[in-house]
């Protein structure tokens, strides 16, 4: 099978799979998600991936259908019916099937997974980004399905011929909180800066490996605010994702950035990649 789409105990190739129209995601985009990368059909840090999943679902009152092992053996097991040695694993409940209705009956929800063939990149190349005002909502930390904000700024990176949009809160001095679909870290002075894991950022999973990743190397972390004209002074900036696991910038705001601090930079991304190949190994 090239690629896999399951809902609610069906499967099959995702081109031939069908949802009802009543399903809450459709009106209210009423639902929470996770996806994590697989290479060699291991899934990298499903744990933390499912913490992260069940707590969003907490967060929102939606109630995921399967128990964690259950959940857990379930993409195990699908992640094995698709041909290719990576995979991107997503999966997201969504709140249930209802007419449409604003508030909701409470029950369990409808679980959605998709498994497509998806090589992560080792780094190497580095990305072009953007900046914008970040005008989404105070609920960053959940990984809801309500996109639509992310969706425009990254429509309008595509246009500008770069590959990411860093957000900044403008009315708290231009705080820079993360990117349209990844987080965003800097070094300065040959040091990790992160943006704290409050509401106005995901708590990534890739963000938290490199963090790992710096504190093994003996390099200092800072988990605190900082503001737009530091990362535009920024010896690196560096981007993470689960489908991206260590990026770094050549350019910002049409800019040229980067390469201020090498040795820590190609640490950071060996050690990223390291990781990730070790747990996923055969």
């Amino acid at each position: 099978m090239e690629n896999l789409g399951y809902y609610n105990g069906k499967f099959g190739p995702i081109e031939d799979m069908v949802v009802p129209m009543n399903d809450r995601v459709c009106f209210f985009g009423d639902g929470v998600y996770d996806a994590g990368p697989a290479r060699n059909f291991k899934i990298f840090a499903m744990e933390e991936h499912l913490d992260r999943f069940f707590n969003s679902a907490r967060l929102t009152d939606i109630q995921i259908p399967l128990s964690r092992d259950e959940l857990r053996d379930l993409l195990n097991d699908l992640v094995k019916k698709v041909d290719a040695p990576e995979h991107f694993v997503y999966y997201q409940c969504t709140r249930g099937t209802a007419p449409r209705k604003h508030d909701y009956v409470e029950g369990p929800g409808n679980l959605w997974v998709t498994i497509t063939p998806q090589v992560m990149p080792d780094g190497t190349q580095r990305i072009k980004l953007r900046s914008e005002p970040d005008t989404r909502f105070f609920h960053c930390n959940i990984k809801t399905l309500n996109l639509l904000p992310a969706v425009m700024s990254s429509q309008a990176a595509k246009r500008e011929g770069v590959q990411e949009t860093v957000f900044y809160r403008a009315e708290m001095g231009n705080r820079v909180t993360e990117c349209a679909h990844s987080n965003v870290s800097i070094i300065l002075n040959d040091e990790l800066w992160t943006a704290p894991t409050d509401n106005l950022i995901l708590p990534g999973i890739a963000r938290k490996h490199l963090i790992k990743a710096a504190n093994k190397l003996g390099i200092p972390v800072h988990e605190e605010p900082y503001d737009l004209d530091t990362l535009r002074g920024a010896q690196e900036i560096i981007v993470t994702s689960s489908s991206n696991l260590c990026l770094f910038a050549e350019e910002f705001e049409g800019n040229p950035c980067g390469g201020g601090s090498p040795e820590v930079a190609e640490s950071l991304r060996a050690e990223v990649n390291r990781e990730f190949a070790e747990a996923t190994a055969l």
